[in-house]
């Protein structure tokens, strides 16, 4: 039996995009994949439309806390995902050889229509991920 993958989901603050990664690899890769999010620069908490949008989908967020990355994190990871981060300014993809850069809008500041289409992308592509690594 193969090991269980695991996957890391990396934007810069930890509070929208990587927590929904993680959130549907956790739903969808059960048993296959072992799901980890975290960010560069992380606030106290995961934005609250992101919550809101995940919770229509029956996935609670709401006592998720952003992480910040460890070395350890990425060195352990078979994949790293990262969200989309290079219009912050600082993104951690070339500290990655392993790593997929998904270029995803980031949810913070935007209204929640735009917030559950970011959502339903990052599903489609976590069980497109899921489908390819298992």
């Amino acid at each position: 039996m193969e090991a269980v993958k695991k996957i890391l989901f990396v934007c810069v603050e930890n509070a929208g995009r990587s927590q929904m990664a993680e959130a549907f690899a956790r739903k969808y890769g059960d048993g296959e994949v072992e799901a980890l999010s975290a960010g560069t620069m992380p606030p106290n908490e995961v934005n609250s439309d992101v919550v809101k949008a995940m919770q229509e989908k029956g996935i609670d967020l709401s006592k998720n806390k952003p992480k910040l990355i460890t070395g350890k994190m990425v060195q352990d990871a078979n994949v790293v995902i990262v969200m989309g981060c290079s219009a912050q300014g600082f993104c951690p993809a070339p500290m990655f050889n392993k790593m997929t850069e998904w270029n995803l809008e980031d949810p913070k500041g935007k209204p929640i229509e735009k917030v559950r289409e970011i959502r339903d992308e990052i599903e489609k592509r976590v069980k497109k991920l899921i489908d390819e690594v298992a």
